[in-house]
């Protein structure tokens, strides 16, 4: 069965919060143009209709910025518009990214309604998630996020908490963990956080940095990201031999590789993918996180997916998947390669000797030398 999988950003990097490590923003601004308005009707029926052209399976996916700032009518008018073009044996799938802060009632019922898989950004605890996710007035953002997630998961719609790993998160991250649980949030994805890509310094985007010594306050460095992984594995692992219905994205992936199947998770695969990105404007690019100018596929309203895909691989935006993962030349031969397959290439640069490496390599393998026997013996029992 053919599937597309598209991620819509309805009002591009336009967010009514003022995350201190949005990297939306900070990818647009090395854009040399920003699209300030909301997505028009002309541009949403061309994703639609080009979306459902010639596939079995289509996911849309909104994301932003903060979507939701579209408007409930844009998104009763998609997904009418869906329903109005779609094959009776094609099949459709809907999930939104949020940061929470709109949410509502309205926005419930419609999820509900319309069986959105719906992604809330939560960083865990009180403390840790208000030092970087603030409001329009730069005030904490905390009691009406948590709202909203319990408003969503007591609709009952599916609802995956998005945290981001960053200092103020991995030193509590058994307190988040442990809050998460205990409040009925069972799936859970935790990603790294980025730090800010400026093209203009060659340290930064196109040679290596050493992230020890961090970029801003709330940067990442590989030695928290190993500790919290650890201490998050045992956290998981124990609940899912007791039985208990927990899902962490990242390990549930390292399950599915160990069964031979693919991972979910594009950081597995090995080389980037076509993540179909979709600016309000209707340029397209191969990645949220490479929404730049050098690799603009083209315009919906100009041509459709297949035919952007098939030139960009003769022209300059080909050298995204040309180059997916800059991955050290002694990568294959690593033991946990076949686990890894080189990570993000967000997460890669060059170092004083030109090889490139990804900054967690060594978080990465001391995560795996720990946890491999329990990962193997959860992936042989199937559970």
């Amino acid at each position: 069965m053919r599937a597309r999988q598209l991620l819509i950003k309805p009002v591009s990097a336009y967010c009514d919060l003022q995350c201190r490590y949005c990297f939306y923003k900070d990818v647009e601004k090395h854009r040399s143009r920003r699209t300030t308005a909301r997505m028009s009707d002309d541009v949403m029926q061309a994703v639609v209709e080009k979306g459902l052209a010639d596939v079995d399976i289509c996911t849309f996916g909104f994301q932003g910025g903060e979507p939701l700032l579209a408007g409930l009518g844009f998104f009763q008018k998609f997904v009418e518009e869906v329903g109005r073009l779609k094959k009776s044996d094609q099949k459709v799938l809907f999930t939104v990214q949020t940061n929470g802060w709109s949410v509502d009632e309205r926005w419930a019922d419609f999820f509900k309604k319309h069986e959105f898989l719906v992604g809330l950004s939560l960083d865990g605890v009180r403390k840790s998630h208000d030092s970087n996710r603030l409001g329009p007035c730069g005030e904490g953002t905390f009691e009406k996020v948590f709202a909203a997630a319990c408003l969503l998961r007591d609709a009952g719609i599916p609802l995956n908490i998005l945290c981001v790993l960053n200092r103020q998160t991995t030193e509590r991250i058994e307190a988040i963990y442990r809050f998460l649980m205990r409040k009925g949030f069972f799936r859970q994805q935790y990603i790294p956080c980025l730090d800010p890509l400026d093209l203009s310094d060659p340290s930064i985007s196109r040679g290596w940095v050493d992230v020890s010594e961090s970029l801003d306050e709330f940067s990442l460095t590989p030695s928290m990201y190993e500790n919290a992984i650890k201490k998050l594995f045992d956290l998981w692992v124990s609940d899912r031999m007791r039985g208990v219905p927990v899902y962490i994205r990242q390990f549930e992936n390292g399950l599915q590789v160990l069964r031979g199947k693919t991972p979910e998770a594009c950081t597995m695969y090995g080389k980037c993918c076509m993540q179909n990105v979709i600016e309000a404007d209707g340029r397209v690019y191969p990645c949220d996180f490479y929404a730049l100018d050098e690799y603009c596929m083209g315009n919906i309203l100009e041509t459709d997916f297949d035919t952007m895909l098939q030139e960009s691989m003769e022209e300059r935006a080909g050298s995204f998947f040309e180059d997916p993962t800059r991955r050290d030349d002694r990568c294959p031969d690593c033991r946990w390669y076949p686990l890894c397959r080189g990570g993000c290439r967000r997460e890669c640069a060059q170092d004083a000797e030109g090889r490139w490496k990804n900054r967690y390599c060594e978080a990465n393998s001391h995560f795996f030398e720990y946890a491999i026997e329990r990962l193997e013996w959860l992936a042989a029992r199937g559970s």
